[in-house]
């Protein structure tokens, strides 16, 4: 998958994680867009986890797919909760 789809898809989960994720998470389109990307890899590599069994780090290995999407969405979910826990315990 080239770069620009990357980048597109990283943009749409992002936006539609931080759409679904209740509360306020902050950032602009570039955070999003990065949080989008991280969940694409989060995702892709959970849903490989679960399909083979295996830990192999790939991103949403069906890419600008609706399960691409869903899965990479899914990822992002996850890493706006991850990234939450490290700024709620690094600003205690």
């Amino acid at each position: 998958m080239s770069i620009i789809a990357w980048i597109v898809l990283g943009l749409l989960a992002g936006a539609i994680a931080k759409a679904i994720y209740p509360g306020y998470q902050g950032g602009g389109i570039l955070s999003t867009m990065i949080l989008g990307i991280i969940g694409a890899f989060v995702g892709g590599t959970l849903f490989t986890l679960l399909q083979t069994g295996t830990l192999q780090i790939t991103a949403a290995g069906t890419g600008l797919t609706i399960p691409g999407i869903l899965v990479a969405v899914l990822g992002a979910i996850v890493a706006i909760y991850l990234w939450g826990l490290i700024r709620r315990n690094s600003n205690v």
